[in-house]
């Protein structure tokens, strides 16, 4: 009987968790609940972070690795440099982009992907499309979970004002120039929309804000596949702003937005689910916000048709579903 590759899964030096790490670390997890053995190979630090979403996974610090060529070596997209090991020990070594942005980061001049022995994972379509376009392969597609018990549409919304949730980690010249034009534009408008920024906060407080929100305003770009946006959209907010590329795994254009000429946009079950606009465009965003608030503040068919759409897009990402992906994709690595 052959035995089962051990997975080894870089974790890079970060200040800060991010979302990548996140996924990196959940994707751990669920190798592990599925019997395949796994490690956490981290680079000088364990964040936090690592104890709370893969507890049961074992860590070997990167400097302390001995891999073999029966093994898969992990890592992901911008740190070329820690292939190393897997490339001296002649592991199976996987790249798993999560931001199409940073596929060639790192990576010296005078080296192609194509004349490297790695293969490539891709945590959304518009991803697996990109590194299509690179090294002429398209990959497996690995898609983020969302935890659809902490984020969770309330029974029903604040009344009044029409809140708009942001977070400012990304762009936030962008979404202070878009609250601007929105104030500037109130007296003509007459709307009564609050802009309230998502920061330092926990997972839980960031459930809860999006719970009290009407409205999550997407200013982050260049995406692989933004959770914030699912989640948001888990916790009933309509969301407005941009894609980032990444984003249209699962943003589905509300009419009469145009849908972009590129990437082509993969069949989903789902209809319209956001008002998308081109990245960096802030009056168009303007206008399709005050659009979704005109939408809210009616409360007609409109509106619901959009949360029903948000509702199956959300679920479509939970964490089962990732679970699954995983499986999937690893028997089909062999």
């Amino acid at each position: 009987m052959t035995a089962i590759p051990r997975t080894y899964i870089f974790l890079p030096p970060l200040r800060k968790p991010a979302g990548g790490l996140a996924v990196l670390l959940r994707l751990a997890a669920h190798l592990h609940r599925a019997g395949y053995p796994v490690a956490l190979a981290p680079r000088e630090i364990t964040p936090d972070v690592a104890a709370e979403l893969a507890p049961e996974v074992p860590r070997v610090p990167f400097e302390e690795l001995r891999l073999s060529p029966d093994d898969i070596w992990l890592v992901p997209e911008g740190w070329p440099n820690a292939l190393t090991p897997g490339l001296a020990a002649k592991s199976r070594c996987l790249v798993y982009c999560q931001n199409w942005a940073y596929l060639h980061n790192g990576l010296p001049a005078n080296v192609s992907w194509n004349n490297l022995p790695v293969s490539f994972l891709a945590v959304s379509d518009p991803v697996a499309q990109f590194i299509e376009l690179a090294t002429g392969r398209r990959p497996p597609i690995l898609r983020p979970g969302v935890d659809l018990a902490l984020f969770k549409a309330p029974g029903e919304k604040p009344a009044g004002e029409v809140c708009v949730a942001y977070m400012p980690r990304k762009n936030k010249a962008l979404a202070d120039q878009i609250h601007r034009l929105v104030q500037a534009r109130r007296p003509q408008t007459g709307l009564p929309i609050r802009f309230t920024p998502i920061q330092d906060m926990t997972q839980a407080q960031v459930a809860t804000a999006l719970g009290q929100s009407h409205i999550f305003l997407a200013v982050g770009f260049p995406e692989g596949c933004p959770l914030p946006p699912l989640e948001a959209m888990a916790c009933g907010c309509l969301v407005v702003g941009y894609a980032g590329l990444g984003g249209l795994d699962y943003l589905r254009p509300i009419a009469p937005t145009t849908a972009p000429v590129w990437p082509p946009l993969r069949p989903v079950p789902w209809g319209g689910n956001a008002f998308v606009t081109p990245d960096a465009d802030v009056a168009q965003t303007v206008l399709a916000l005050e659009a979704a608030a005109r939408m809210i503040l009616e409360n007609g068919p409109a509106r619901a048709e959009a949360l029903r759409n948000m509702a199956d897009c959300a679920r479509a990402y939970g964490l089962d579903a990732q679970a699954e992906a995983v499986r999937r994709v690893w028997e089909e690595m062999g």
